[in-house]
């Protein structure tokens, strides 16, 4: 699959560490001491250092994307998996590092984000797409809702995973218009749903038909 995909593989990886080369043009402005991680209240609660957060963020970041795309590859039924879904599989770290790092810069140069906001709009529009994504894959070990009954039964994958794809899209659609609320009794609950009633109903659909 990477081998294939050589040139989304290196843009989407350049994308990721891009914030590194930010980072190095605002070096003079930034603290030496920078919040990189924040509390449900929006204030900071951990804080790393200067070349941590320049170049370990984006870093380990890369390193997890590229862990991904192998272990996507080394599926046997990665092909499965779909042109549209698989694009997600290369951009989805790419798309968080870019608005992580952003905030991140923003708040240490002193400009003054909603963190919890700007975390619930990004997670919100991560669900809506993925919820459009979903019932476009067929069975694969990597990608969806990837429960035993259903990746043995492909009309068991098939409805669970437009079951699920309609609860993403709610979910999403939810959490992108409570975000300004920054409820986590409105936002966890709602995740929970989404993802618990396409497995149960995947259970259902086989302890019926296994009859």
């Amino acid at each position: 699959m990477i081998k294939q995909n050589k040139l989304k593989t290196v843009i989407s990886t350049l994308a990721i560490l891009l914030p590194i080369f930010v980072g190095l043009i605002l070096w003079d402005k930034l603290p030496e001491t920078i919040a990189t991680h924040f509390g449900i209240d929006n204030n900071a609660n951990g804080w790393s250092s200067k070349g941590f957060a320049v170049f370990g963020i984006p870093l380990v970041m890369a390193a997890l994307h590229l862990f991904c795309l192998v272990v996507t590859s080394l599926d046997p039924k990665h092909k499965n998996i779909g042109k549209k879904p698989l694009g997600m599989v290369f951009w989805i770290i790419p798309s968080v590092s870019l608005v992580v790092m952003s905030v991140i810069y923003a708040m240490a140069l002193g400009v003054n984000i909603n963190v919890g906001f700007v975390c619930l709009l990004l997670i919100g529009a991560l669900l809506v797409v993925m919820g459009n994504l979903l019932p476009k894959a067929k069975q694969n070990y990597t990608f969806g809702i990837k429960v035993p009954w259903a990746l043995d039964d492909e009309d068991n994958w098939n409805k669970t995973h437009r079951l699920a794809g309609f609860c993403m899209v709610i979910a999403g659609l939810i959490t992108l218009l409570t975000a300004f609320l920054q409820n986590p009794f409105i936002f966890f609950p709602v995740i929970a749903a989404a993802l618990v009633v396409p497995i149960a109903y995947s259970y259902i659909h086989y302890k019926k038909h296994s009859k």
